[in-house]
């Protein structure tokens, strides 16, 4: 049986969606509730490892965190993180989860 895959155009798709106010927050929660489950989905299938671990980054903590936390303004910060080269893993994952998020 074949897992389902999330792609990295897929995830990218969504947060540009929230971030153009196509769709809430909460509607951007619900896909990751929805689609996000690493037993069941392969996510980034293909993508180099560091692609893979910034989309299961991004997608749990838009999962799991509190909706008044989401940063709307700050949703590039996810995208570009996505779109990293390995070079900038670290410096991209630091700014999406101290600036996407309000404290």
């Amino acid at each position: 049986m074949n897992k389902a895959n999330i792609t990295k155009a897929q995830l990218i798709e969504q947060i540009n969606l929230w971030k153009q106010q196509a769709i809430s927050a909460e509607q951007l929660q619900d896909w990751m509730v929805t689609h996000y489950d690493p037993d069941e989905v392969d996510v980034g299938l293909g993508e180099p490892e560091w692609t893979v671990e910034a989309m299961n980054i991004v997608m749990n903590e838009y999962e799991i965190a509190k909706l008044d936390k989401f940063r709307q303004e700050n949703a590039q910060l996810g995208i570009d993180f996505i779109e990293c080269d390995e070079s900038r893993f670290n410096q991209t994952r630091h700014l999406f989860l101290q600036q996407g998020f309000k404290d």
